[in-house]
């Protein structure tokens, strides 16, 4: 992709974050939309100067396309996340995925957008035995989280189809890396358990520890989206975006003790409500169409995050 004007909704989140990082480095001009309800400025502090900042929610129309307006390419990375927050206010859920996802789609037809890659989730699949998740199978979701992201994902193929707006969605799979916030009650997984585990504390594991992922480094993620920015047969598209590796939860805390030199116990705490048991993708599509390989292991993936969080625990 030529140097250009791109705008990052949820660019002061873990994932936006780093997407900046990388757009930056390859010379764009970048615009972040961010009411950094999940999201934190810090994680905008070094490159603050490089970009320009709309402070704004999703849900305020005027503003989504005030940020939009001049963007050739919008990646959509904004959302409110969690399984657990959507199942505790499915309302606010669907406001900022599915209404906002509508604002930013909106706004990049009527001024003049190229391309939106919006962020969709694996959770779309819902708990079905079939593994590995092919783009093809039906989808069942089975929390308000999942139902809007899926709503977002079809409200982008039929802009494709009705606006001839450019639009891709991207399903991640359980992402996790650097700036991803341990402290919030809606932490992902890895996060939880690297701070416990520099901490020396139990491993809150909620389930028998037995349920797997397929779990993404960051870095595989962006050039994800870099690489669905640009590819000329991807509009309309959605992709599964993973490693096509399967990863228990016992044996990331396997490989967490390897790193930290200590056998480290277990806390037990019942499954969480709306999770899905077992993840796997097929990223054969991905591969095929947008030229996407994961270039991080999950392996060197966990030792990256963890050195993150020993570097920057307070």
């Amino acid at each position: 992709m030529n140097a250009t004007t791109v705008l990052v909704t949820g660019g002061g989140g873990f994932i936006g974050s780093h997407l900046v990082d990388r757009l930056l480095q390859a010379g764009h001009t970048v615009r972040v939309l961010d009411n950094f309800s999940t999201g934190h400025r810090h994680n905008l502090d070094h490159v603050r100067d490089q970009i320009e900042l709309f402070e704004s929610d999703l849900r305020d129309a005027a503003a989504v396309e005030r940020a939009v307006r001049g963007a050739e390419v919008v990646f959509h990375e904004g959302a409110l996340p969690s399984v657990p927050r959507s199942v505790d206010d499915p309302f606010t859920s669907n406001a900022v995925n599915v209404d906002g996802t509508l604002n930013v789609l909106l706004a990049a037809r009527d001024t003049g957008t190229r391309r939106v890659v919006i962020a969709s989730s694996s959770s779309v699949y819902g708990d079905t035995p079939k593994l590995p998740k092919v783009e093809t199978m039906a989808t069942q979701p089975r929390s308000p989280y999942a139902v809007s992201k899926l709503a977002a994902e079809q409200y982008t193929e039929v802009f494709a189809a009705l606006y001839e707006l450019e639009t891709v969605a991207l399903r991640y799979f359980n992402v996790f890396g650097p700036r991803q916030d341990p402290t919030s009650q809606y932490a992902g997984v890895i996060a939880r358990f690297c701070t416990a585990a520099l901490r020396g504390e139990s491993y809150p594991l909620q389930g028998d520890g037995r349920q797997s992922r397929d779990f993404s480094y960051i870095d595989n993620v962006v050039d994800a989206n870099l690489l669905a920015a640009e590819v000329p047969d991807g509009a309309g598209q959605v992709f599964n975006i993973a490693c096509n590796r399967q990863i228990s939860l016992l044996d990331m805390i396997t490989t967490l003790n390897k790193l930290v030199g200590s056998d480290i116990p277990i806390e037990y705490a019942p499954t969480r409500s709306g999770d899905v048991r077992h993840s796997l993708a097929d990223i054969e599509k991905a591969r095929l169409m947008l030229g996407y390989k994961p270039r991080v292991s999950f392996e060197e993936g966990m030792a990256h995050t963890l050195d993150w969080y020993r570097e920057n625990e307070s």
